[in-house]
């Protein structure tokens, strides 16, 4: 593997990150309210699942008399 000096390096990431294509304030925003969304949604439904399994077992066992 060839050897890359350091300043070469650092110029050829300034090149690689000249080209990224940044999201607007606005997609951030609404990519962040997204995620949120779905964490809230995710975590509803696991612990409808949870309580769910937690009754089923108690009435499998008798322990829910």
């Amino acid at each position: 593997m060839a050897k890359i000096e350091p300043i070469q390096f650092f110029r050829q990431v300034r090149q690689e990150v000249a080209k990224v294509t940044w999201p607007s304030r606005r997609e951030t925003g609404i990519s962040t309210g997204m995620v949120l969304l779905m964490v809230v949604l995710a975590s509803v439904f696991f612990l409808l699942v949870d309580q769910f399994f937690s009754w089923a077992v108690r009435m499998i066992f008798g322990l829910g008399v």
